[in-house]
């Protein structure tokens, strides 16, 4: 009877470790685009300032940023080819589990002498959406966007790791695979 109270509370904990590690990734970008002529970037300060997020973690999300686009060969620049824009949506979930094995009878299934209520857990997780958009600096138009959801780290030593991990997927999808 123990193993049968104990399970739940080993599945709900491994329910919530695989959901904080994944970051759901998904891009667009403009098809007639050719993205081999960008060689430089800057960060598109009016776009940046509009993001409701704190000042630390935008810091946070530009130093991602920076270290990415320079992984990839890009030089930060004054007369950039293109312009690094940022934009943020968060959410809260509460997820309610219901258990129900608690209780007075034995085995599986419905016994008349079966009584309790079994207990509750509620779960509360923040989940944020980041999009970086790349701008075309001398049209000025839009050209690519990435965007990331994923569970937002709580602790403060946690948080530079998570948000490096949400950018290095998102910037994984640029360039984009061009179809020929």
């Amino acid at each position: 009877m123990k193993v049968l109270k104990i399970t739940p509370v080993f599945l709900l904990l491994a329910i919530l470790l695989t959901s904080c590690s994944s970051v759901r990734v998904a891009s667009d970008y403009d098809r007639e685009v050719n993205f081999n002529q960008y060689e430089s970037y800057a960060f598109f300060k009016p776009g940046i300032d509009k993001a409701e997020i704190s000042d630390l973690d935008k810091k946070r999300i530009l130093r991602a940023i920076e270290s990415e686009m320079q992984r990839k060969g890009f030089t930060k620049s004054e007369n950039p080819d293109l312009l690094v824009s940022i934009f943020t949506k968060t959410n809260e979930n509460i997820n309610i589990y219901q258990n129900n094995m608690m209780g007075w009878g034995y085995g599986w299934g419905w016994h008349p002498w079966y009584w309790g209520s079994g207990f509750n857990t509620v779960n509360r997780t923040s989940e944020g959406t980041l999009y970086i958009d790349l701008i075309d600096a001398e049209g000025k138009e839009l050209v690519w966007q990435g965007m990331g959801t994923a569970a937002l780290a709580s602790n403060v030593n946690k948080k530079q790791e998570r948000i490096n991990e949400i950018v290095r997927e998102i910037l994984e999808k640029y360039p984009p695979e061009m179809n020929k």
